[in-house]
């Protein structure tokens, strides 16, 4: 899998909606390995966009048909208030299956400083522990960098994510992980786009 990841700022979030509406449109029919989008404004204007394709050469090709550059300038370049950064990998984690469809929140956490050795460890002692939080229905992991990454998780809604935070069961494996994390920023799509 290869992941990009757009992140920017909009004080027109409906200008984003419209914008992905538009490639679903007019790019995603001649899109070559695409596999899906999650996309979201949070509060302040905060914008995240995740799109996964099967590989880096289909991602590549893509960037390269005459609809997508089109695309790009007619709606994407003018939803945002500055120019997005753009960051992409193929060193993918994913955890219960991956993102879901089905999420009414989507929470996208940036971490550096990460010591990834352990963090994998614990992914495999919290996969033991799911079924105590059915809030949880997946995620997805990129590694941006040795030791930062983009993780991005999947919830059944904010209430149910928020209630599954305060659980025993998942108490001392979510603190386990907080210490793992180096710094962290969270942003919080309450209204996530995921096709």
């Amino acid at each position: 899998m290869f992941v990009q990841i757009i992140e920017g700022t909009t004080s027109n979030p409906d200008a984003l909606i419209a914008a992905g509406d538009a490639w679903q449109e007019e790019v995603r029919p001649n899109a070559i390995g695409y596999l899906g989008v999650t996309s979201g404004v949070a509060g302040g204007g905060k914008a995240f966009t995740i799109v996964r394709f099967q590989d880096e050469a289909s991602a590549r090709a893509n960037s390269e048909l005459p609809e997508q550059g089109a695309w790009f300038e007619k709606h994407l370049a003018t939803a945002y208030d500055s120019p997005p950064t753009f960051t992409e990998s193929s060193d993918i984690d994913e955890f219960m299956g991956g993102g879901s469809n089905d999420a009414g929140f989507v929470q996208v956490m940036k971490s550096t400083g990460v010591d990834r050795a352990e963090i994998e460890r614990l992914d495999k002692v919290f996969e033991k522990f799911a079924d105590a939080r059915p809030d949880i229905l997946g995620g997805l992991r990129a590694w941006t960098g040795p030791d930062s990454c983009v993780d991005v998780m999947y919830f059944t809604s904010e209430a149910d994510a928020r209630k599954g935070e305060g659980s025993t069961e998942f108490s001392e494996h979510a603190v386990a992980y907080g210490e793992l994390f180096g710094e962290t920023t969270f942003t919080d799509l309450r209204d996530p786009l995921i096709i």
